[in-house]
């Protein structure tokens, strides 16, 4: 999983995000506006489906979903199809301030 969302995010910064879909449209005023860059992030991230093995499936679907948020943000007549249900746009709590375990990465 680690890789998609290095890989969303690169191409998030580097303004390749969602092509065709967002191909020639400047979405940077998401980087001024952290609550969209946030909402982008955590539709990628609910979209985002990984099997047992922890092999992601649907990495270009969930960049799709994320494309469509951004694009809705940045031009207010795109329609969004399939509209969003809630569990694709929900924002969860974010983790604590201490890890409760943080040499978890080290086994």
């Amino acid at each position: 999983m680690s890789g998609a969302l290095r890989t969303f995010g690169f191409w998030l910064a580097n303004g390749t995000v969602g092509h065709p879909l967002l191909e020639g449209i400047d979405y940077s005023c998401i980087f001024r506006e952290p609550s969209e860059l946030e909402a982008a992030m955590a539709v990628y991230a609910n979209v985002l489906r990984m099997d047992d093995s922890g092999q992601v499936l649907n990495a270009r679907a969930a960049e799709r979903r994320a494309a469509q948020h951004i694009r809705a943000y940045v031009d207010p007549t795109y329609v969004v199809d399939p509209p969003f249900q809630g569990w694709e746009v929900a924002l969860h709590q974010p983790p604590g301030l201490d890890d409760p375990d943080p040499d978890a990465a080290m086994r």
